[in-house]
């Protein structure tokens, strides 16, 4: 009886025993599970870096300079001399005028020349006083000035070295003096080179643009090439109504690529400042809109956080709102992460 008592009890406490170590495994298998399921991250940090201010600007090309070539009076046209295209050279005979004006001032100023001679000499021999002299070579001052005005005006010179680039009038047709169905002229003569594009830039840079900084020039008409220029004005007053001012730009055109009309974009570099920056691949977009955000490790867990991104240098984003230096923020193992999600940080 009592050898009994004693087998039941030696059987008690091996029981108990494999209890306690079951419950040892089930908690180490638990905490092992536990373990197992935290979400497995990489993770790198943001920094601060220096980074060139740039904005890029949208405009057309514009003639550096634009003449329309015209008479001050209404006459009727003898000949064109030149065509659309044609390349001409400053002080070039472009049109010949109607020469009937011309040739009756001419006439009268010779004769006013004839009587101005004869009224000194009668005036020397006291013949005639002063006044009387006085009085014919002010007609002679007029009719030498009004003489002038019209051989300008008679024959059209070109006022600078450029490129034919309208011509709204026939030979024998009347310069009517107004713009009338898109004729403000008779011709129209540009400089090209150099050419010019005009810009508008937020009034935040006005203290930034710098007349003569290097500025960069992208035609979709050759994607390849990069066109170099500077600053050639800038205009001292902003728009009220759009806060910005406008920029002139001024760009080399030896060969001519760049011609009046074309689209283009010009990039302004300004002065470097220090900005947060985060590896590429931690930024994520938002499906369905523009809002780009971030997962910060914080205690263990991810937190997202809504940023606002500028340039992108190499692998690298500028962060303008959202971050700060010196942050881990998750750059693999994004799939199924969530605003607290637990994970573990892999190298």
């Amino acid at each position: 009886m009592k050898k009994c008592f004693k087998i039941n009890n030696t059987v008690l406490v091996i029981a108990a025993l494999l209890m306690g170590l079951g419950a040892c495994s089930q908690g180490s298998e638990k905490s092992s599970v536990a373990k197992e399921t935290l979400k497995k991250v990489k993770v790198g940090t943001t920094s601060l870096r220096n980074i060139d201010q740039k904005m890029d600007f949208t405009g057309s090309v514009e003639p550096f300079e634009l003449n329309f070539i015209s008479p001050s009076s209404p006459v009727r046209i003898t000949k064109i001399f030149v065509e659309v295209g044609d390349r001409v050279k400053k002080g070039q005979l472009l049109v010949q005028m109607d020469l009937s004006q011309y040739e009756q001032a001419h006439t009268q100023l010779e004769n006013l020349r004839v009587e101005f001679t004869r009224q000194d000499t009668l005036y020397r021999s006291g013949s005639i006083s002063l006044q009387q002299l006085d009085q014919i070579r002010t007609q002679l001052d007029i009719a030498e000035t009004q003489f002038q005005n019209l051989k300008e005006n008679t024959q059209l010179r070109s006022p600078l070295s450029g490129l034919v680039i309208g011509r709204f009038y026939e030979n024998g047709e009347m310069y009517s003096m107004s713009p009338v169905a898109g004729k403000p002229g008779v011709l129209s003569v540009a400089q090209i080179n150099p050419a010019k594009v005009k810009v508008h830039v937020p009034e935040t840079y006005f203290p930034e643009v710098k007349e003569g900084m290097p500025i960069q020039l992208k035609l979709d008409v050759y994607p390849d090439t990069t066109f170099t220029g500077v600053v050639h004005i800038k205009y001292p007053t902003v728009d009220a109504a759009t806060r910005t001012f406008t920029v002139e730009t001024k760009f080399p055109n030896n060969r001519e690529l760049i011609r009046p009309g074309m689209f283009g974009r010009i990039t302004i570099v300004f002065a470097s400042q220090s900005r947060v920056v985060v590896p590429d691949m931690a930024v994520q977009r938002q499906q369905g809109t523009n809002e780009k955000f971030v997962f910060v490790l914080e205690n263990g867990k991810v937190q997202r956080k809504t940023v606002k991104t500028g340039f992108r240098v190499g692998d690298q984003f500028e962060v303008l709102e959202g971050l700060s230096a010196n942050q881990k923020v998750v750059v693999a193992g994004l799939g199924g992460l969530l605003e607290g999600t637990p994970v573990e940080v892999v190298e």
